[in-house]
């Protein structure tokens, strides 16, 4: 039982290295569920534990395998799901493949359906040779996306060889290289159930959660298996580039601007103390309550559009500030006198403890959604971090953590910009 939010979370490990958690909320009148491996589109050259085999995968491959999970040899799942009432998903990110469903009813055959097909790989060469068509011209419509476009040039910029610059859907290139046994090697380094955690939240007892995964777990037979080693290319302190610009069809410029973190290496909770040091001191710079945003607002130099966030992982990290703007180059000015200014005169006690607040109030509103909660929990575990750490980590946030990161993370030698300039 957690005391402050007074909330019980229930766990319970299996032989294979499964981790299973479950949240009940009497109150809500649905079930959130989310099955989750540790496995990203930054992982594309490891060691296969079994075999001791050095791989290195295309790119893209983790976004590939994600879609072809959800053919099975009888069809398509979604069908399945969509006879059970149930809404499913996927998505993946730089870090991890998650699936989830949620449901009013018909639980129990929700989640076998979950565990089963993602469990059960199923990849024929016709098959993958079709989904390579229908993610070609997924890669070719975000060549278009402005809002994605002005990312991937920032993380270009700012790293010369860490894979967070490669798209999480590869590259036609790449894509062309995918076969059968490449995804199921993948499959089974990375869809292992010591590499996978499942998470349940809402009006659900843990007892039958346990018991219906047991079921599905034992049939399985499999053993634990070891930490996979993923290898990374060595990155540099510096940035590969300090400016990209592209035109697209945009009514009005974006900017993008991003700093890289090179005080990296760690994970668990001193990686959680840095990421909600460095949110709380982003909006304390960039906020809506800030004196920047609301002089930016009144020129007319940016719209409610305008955000910022910090991207924190073991062995990257940046942040990122911008949005739509009639003029890129003043307000680039703008935040970068800003960031000089309070690294000058330092944070305020005052504004520390009124974001801190805010941070918390947010934190406990959130636990009204079972999304939030299972999102949260489930991207943080891969981190090694407890979600139910958080008020006591912004608790331990002093002056001097907001200062001395405020010094380290935003250094002008380790920034870039990326711009969308509308067609002419």
């Amino acid at each position: 039982m957690d005391r402050f939010l007074g909330e019980s979370l229930y766990h319970r490990s299996f032989d294979n290295g499964l981790k299973v958690y479950v949240l009940p909320k009497k109150d809500f009148n649905k079930v959130f569920s989310m099955y989750s491996t540790h496995y990203g589109s930054i992982d594309s050259e490891f060691i296969v534990p079994d075999t001791k085999e050095h791989l290195k995968v295309p790119e893209g491959i983790a976004h590939f395998l994600e879609h072809k999970m959800f053919e099975m040899e009888y069809g398509n799942v979604f069908e399945k799901f969509a006879e059970l009432g149930t809404s499913v998903n996927a998505f993946t990110s730089y870090n991890n493949t998650t699936y989830l469903f949620s449901t009013t009813s018909h639980f129990e055959e929700s989640l076998k359906l979950l565990m089963e097909f993602v469990e059960t790989p199923y990849f024929t060469e016709e098959s993958v040779e079709k989904e390579k068509g229908i993610i070609t011209q997924e890669l070719r419509m975000y060549e278009d996306e402005p809002d994605w476009q002005i990312l991937i040039n920032l993380l270009r910029c700012l790293y010369h060889n860490h894979p967070i610059r490669i798209d999480i859907g590869g590259t036609v290139e790449s894509i062309a290289k995918i076969d059968v046994d490449t995804l199921y090697k993948c499959y089974n380094t990375f869809y292992h159930p010591s590499n996978m955690i499942l998470f349940v939240a809402g009006c659900i007892d843990p007892e039958q959660v346990f018991n219906l995964v047991k079921q599905q777990q034992d049939k399985k037979g499999l053993s634990s298996q070891p930490t996979i080693n993923r290898i990374y290319p060595e990155e540099p302190d510096t940035i590969n580039e300090q400016l990209c610009k592209i035109s697209l069809d945009v009514s009005q410029p974006q900017l993008l601007i991003g700093f890289k973190d090179i005080d990296v290496g760690y994970d668990g909770r001193p990686l959680f103390k840095k990421e909600l040091t460095v949110a709380i001191l982003l909006d304390i710079l960039f906020g809506k309550s800030s004196e920047l945003y609301e002089s930016l607002y009144e020129e007319g130099l940016i719209d409610e559009r305008f955000s910022f966030s910090y991207e924190g992982q073991k062995d990257y990290g940046f942040c990122a500030i911008g949005g739509e703007t009639k003029d890129p180059e003043k307000l680039y000015n703008k935040v970068l006198k800003c960031i000089a200014e309070n690294k000058q005169k330092g944070i305020s006690q005052e504004e520390l403890e009124r974001v801190k607040k805010k941070f918390i109030g947010g934190f406990i509103q959130g636990f009204n959604s079972l999304e939030f909660i299972a999102s949260s929990f489930v991207s943080y575990y891969h981190k090694n971090i407890n979600l139910f750490d958080y008020v006591r980590v912004i608790d331990e946030i002093t002056i001097n953590d907001l200062n001395e990161r405020l010094k380290l993370l935003f250094n002008t030698s380790r920034h870039a910009r990326s711009i969308v300039l509308p067609k002419t």
